[in-house]
């Protein structure tokens, strides 16, 4: 499955779109915004803990890891006095985010090779672990250059707000598209394999280790990817903003969509997104309301909102499958 139309349709259509947004207020595009980065966060960590049956609670450590990477290099660069719009600030925000993404990247490299040999709950407790490290090494960082505060510390650290509904969206047309093209080559069905029974795939030959590595480095790249955009949708951001909790808010979308369906965790991301804004204006009942509706909806579908759904079986639906022997007319 290549897609490869597909995805200049997507750009296209989102580059139209991007006309009209900012005839929205800014409270609505900024909703729609965080909805799309949820969309790139949720698709990446559907890659580990769906496509390939491992059970993360740390990507946003590596959601930090490229947002606070990413702000202080376009941080630096505003400072140096280098343009941060038009053509040269587009071609640094793009570096930024890039250089976040590689570096979240490295970060999921050097938690994955001494920890996917576990399995389960383990690797769960040692990527929550690794989260909460990133959380505190960031809190506990502060330093300047040039007079220029960078990290903060617990203070927050300040952030050019250079996203736009453009970025945003076609990160996650791209995230989508590598996520799922990885995964339907020929090559990707080792994460398939090892997620359906790896003592069966270890039996066969296949390096289990490698995948599950391999898996975390990608993931990891666009958790960065999608870190940096979030660090620069806000004015500043602190390490509040990557505790735990927005690794269970990720793993929920993830859950909800149904593990392995991309489709559904792309949809889940948008209903519970807009469903914990929706029930904002009732601020005193919010949570309570919000966990019965996930209690139910995980009774009613426990197979997701679209169980295995996936782009490819959604393109390939309504096309009729011919028989393999064409029946003798008697």
């Amino acid at each position: 499955m290549k897609s490869y139309p597909a995805l200049f349709l997507s750009i296209a259509a989102i580059v139209g779109l991007s006309f009209v947004m900012p005839s929205l207020n800014d409270y609505v595009l900024g909703r729609i915004i965080y909805i799309g980065i949820m969309i790139s966060l949720a698709v990446s960590l559907n890659l580990i803990n769906g496509f390939t049956g491992q059970f993360s609670l740390g990507h946003a450590g590596f959601m930090a890891v490229g947002a606070y990477a990413s702000a202080v290099i376009t941080t630096f660069l505003n400072a140096q006095g280098y343009a941060m719009n038009g053509v040269t600030g587009a071609v640094a925000f793009l570096i930024a985010l890039l250089f976040g993404g590689a570096l979240a990247a490295l970060a999921g490299l050097g938690v994955g090779i001494p920890s996917l040999r576990l399995r389960g709950d383990y690797l769960a407790i040692v990527t929550l672990g690794f989260n909460e490290i990133i959380r505190v090494i960031i809190q506990n960082v502060d330093f300047k250059i040039h007079g220029v505060d960078y990290i903060g510390g617990a203070r927050g650290f300040s952030v050019l707000p250079l996203t736009t509904f453009t970025w945003v969206f076609i990160v996650a047309a791209v995230t989508i598209f590598c996520v799922e093209n990885l995964v339907n080559s020929t090559y990707g069905r080792g994460f398939l394999a090892v997620r359906d029974d790896e003592v069966a795939a270890e039996a066969m030959g296949v390096d289990t280790t490698k995948f599950k590595v391999r898996a975390f480095v990608v993931g990891s790249f666009f958790a960065g990817v999608g870190g940096g955009l979030f660090a620069h949708s806000n004015f500043d951001i602190t390490p509040l903003d990557f505790t735990f909790l927005t690794s269970i808010d990720i793993v929920v979308i993830v859950i909800l969509g149904g593990m392995g369906s991309t489709v559904g965790v792309i949809l889940a991301a948008i209903v519970l997104t807009t469903l914990s804004e929706v029930l904002r204006s009732v601020p005193e009942f919010r949570m309570i309301i919000y966990s019965l509706l996930l209690i139910v909806l995980m009774i009613t579908r426990p197979q997701g909102l679209l169980g295995p759904a996936t782009m490819e079986r959604l393109l390939r639906r309504g096309k009729r499958e011919k028989p393999l022997v064409t029946p003798v007319e008697s």
